[in-house]
């Protein structure tokens, strides 16, 4: 179920990108640029921190679907999607973080 709500989600990003900023929100994100879906990013991720902080999970909850969509914007604005990332982490699977990192390139 989760992958279904991802890629219908990158479906439906997809299809605002192009769409008229004034009706759409993902559309307005686009026109504006990089830099405005990176700083939409950055609130929410500090307002995931506060939320985690605070413990309460239903906001803990909203501000991570908040977090995820707007890193879906992002991914999209670079025509990129859900499955870049699960690939990349299911290649990551069974690796311990100190074996992933070892193989990374240098300078990541």
């Amino acid at each position: 179920m989760s992958n279904d709500i991802l890629q219908q989600l990158a479906q439906t990003l997809e299809q605002r990108k192009q769409a008229d900023p004034e009706s759409s929100y993902v559309a307005k994100l686009h026109h504006k640029g990089q830099d405005t879906i990176l700083k939409k990013i950055g609130e929410e991720a500090t307002e995931t921190v506060i939320a985690s902080k605070g413990g309460n999970n239903d906001e803990i909850v909203y501000e991570t679907a908040d977090l995820w969509f707007h890193t879906m914007v992002m991914l999209s604005y670079h025509n990129l999607g859900p499955d870049d990332v699960l690939n990349e982490l299911a290649r990551r699977f069974g690796l311990s973080g100190i074996e992933e990192k070892a193989s990374r390139k240098p300078g990541k």
